[in-house]
Formats: C-alpha cells, structure tokens, sequence
C-alpha cells in the first residue's frame, strides 16, 4: 500500500512562482524514482521532472530550467519549485513514485498521487 500526498497548487498570475510538494507513505521496499507530471486539458499526461533515488535529474525540454525538482528530508518527499509561470503551464500535475514493492519484485510499480490544479492566469 503506497499512497501519495501532494500540496502546493494554487491560482498564481503569470511570471509568478510555486512550490509544490509531494510526500509518498505506505509499504513499498525501495522507491528507485519520483516525480512530477503534468496533464492540460485534451491533452496526454506529461513528465515534468523526475529524480531517481542517487540523485539523478530529468526535465522536460520545454522548461527550459524555470522548473527545479529537489529532495526533501527524506527520499520520499520532493519538492517542484515552478519559476516564472506561464499560461501554457497550466495543468494537473501529479506526483509519481515509481519503486519495488517488495524485496524479490521483478518489476518497477508506478503509483500516483491525486493531483493538483495548477492555474497561470491574469
């Protein structure tokens, strides 16, 4: 049982910034990744930016590094520092952890979280 618990979404005005914030609780045996992805309207859910559990980062091309993910405390807390917003940003975004669920697992399990609504709009 893994369950996933994101905060931080909110209506901001364009060139604002946000943080959002996602904690994964439960019975998992190693979590080898996390991250943020984000789904717009008629759209297909994309990756945002992920960090694997020895620190590895990936983003989205078109971020263009406005967007940063970091680690909390422990490895399964990251943070999204969203940085100049704009308009085309505007989504649900969703934390994924991906990891084994147990320790003789042959296979990575993806879970996600809920979401939470991100507005850029004046």
């Amino acid at each position: 049982q893994v369950q996933l618990v994101e905060s931080g979404g909110g209506l901001v005005q364009p060139g604002g910034s946000l943080t959002l914030s996602c904690t994964a609780s439960g019975s998992i045996f190693a979590i080898n990744a996390m991250g943020w992805y984000r789904q717009a309207p008629g759209t297909e859910r994309e990756l945002v930016a992920q960090v694997t559990a020895g620190g590895s980062t990936n983003y989205a091309d078109s971020l263009k590094g406005r967007f940063t993910i970091s680690r909390g405390d422990t490895k399964n807390t990251i943070y999204l520092q969203m940085n100049s917003l704009k308009s085309e940003d505007t989504a649900v975004y969703y934390c994924n952890v991906r990891g084994y669920p147990t320790y003789d697992s042959m296979y990575f399990a993806d879970y996600w979280g809920q979401g939470t609504q991100v507005t850029v709009s004046s």
